[in-house]
């Protein structure tokens, strides 16, 4: 994949403990090191989102995720596995392995493997990304770079500027136990 300085620069202002926007498959989204409890306490504050609501955690490929899969069954595993990369979300059982920064009160946490080239680039060098829609909470979800700005200027670390991909509603979230819809895409 076709690696660009501005996505090695937004990269490492992840690893750095920063807060980025940048865009997703429908909407804008903003991320941070899921590891990072500053950032992700700091990324709450800015979309005034509770920490009991839990986040999403994306990667660039389900590999990035076996820390978490390792343990499932493999009928699980292979429904994941089927349905990435792309627009869904699943509701995987954390038994402990994040921290609740990012499960919230949930003992499941909600991850995905994104199929957006640049997000996926992304993640390739930061690793697992949280990834909520870029808004403050009650807001419409933004999906211009200006928008991200209006919202948030000045309290973000780097915007990564990039198109939107070419959906029109945020992705599918499935309770991988029960196959429940929780939010319809």
């Amino acid at each position: 994949m076709f690696s660009n300085w501005r996505t090695q620069r937004m990269a490492q202002v992840v690893r750095d403990g920063g807060v980025i926007a940048y865009p997703t498959e429908a909407v804008w989204g903003l991320g941070c090191d899921p590891w990072s409890a500053d950032a992700v306490y700091r990324l709450l504050a800015i979309k005034a989102r509770p920490v009991e609501k839990g986040l999403i955690v994306i990667a660039a490929d389900i590999g990035q995720l076996d820390f978490l899969l390792e343990d499932l069954p493999e009928a699980w595993r292979d429904k994941l596995a089927a349905s990435w990369p792309g627009p869904n979300t699943w509701l995987v059982p954390h038994q402990g392995r994040l921290p609740e920064w990012v499960t919230g009160v949930h003992d499941t946490v909600a991850v995905r493997v994104t199929d957006h080239p640049l997000v996926r680039e992304l993640c390739q060098f930061t690793g697992p990304l949280i990834s909520t829609s870029a808004n403050p909470a009650g807001r419409p979800a933004a999906r211009t770079r200006l928008r991200i700005e209006q919202y948030f200027h000045g309290e973000l670390d780097g915007v990564l500027g990039g198109s939107l991909g070419g959906r029109r509603n945020p992705s599918l979230i499935r309770d991988l136990r029960t196959g429940e819809t929780v939010r319809p895409s």
